[in-house]
């Protein structure tokens, strides 16, 4: 999946928390977010008064964002209750980075068909 075709996924699927997310989308979706904070922010910094643009953008970026986290969490077979991990001091944080980069689980999960559309038996081998 490529940095739009991700981009669009994640805008396409805004308060999805239901399904699965492949990494790529993940990642390429968290470097968007961050390019567009740092953007805003210099914007912010150069002209005081186009602070607002950062607030608008970091909340249009909030629900998309939690989605595809959610969603990333069901491809490694994790519910999107986890995701509260980010609550615990440093190590949360950690375990979270530690399951954003693990690859998606084989076949079909609880949580719907394998983004790769791989299925199970194919994935072994």
């Amino acid at each position: 999946m490529s940095f739009i075709e991700a981009v669009k996924s994640v805008f396409s699927h805004y308060v999805d928390f239901s399904g699965r997310a492949r990494r790529s989308e993940y990642w390429y979706f968290f470097l968007f977010t961050l390019l567009v904070n740092v953007v805003t922010s210099g914007l912010a910094a150069a002209v005081d008064a186009l602070s607002f643009v950062q607030i608008i953008a970091s909340l249009a970026m909030l629900l998309p964002g939690l989605a595809v986290a959610v969603r990333r969490l069901h491809d490694i077979g994790k519910s999107g209750w986890c995701l509260l991990f980010i609550l615990i001091p440093l190590v949360g944080s950690i375990i979270l980075i530690v399951w954003y980069c693990k690859d998606s689980q084989p076949g079909d999960n609880q949580y719907g068909p394998n983004p790769k559309g791989v299925s199970g038996a194919t994935a072994s081998m």
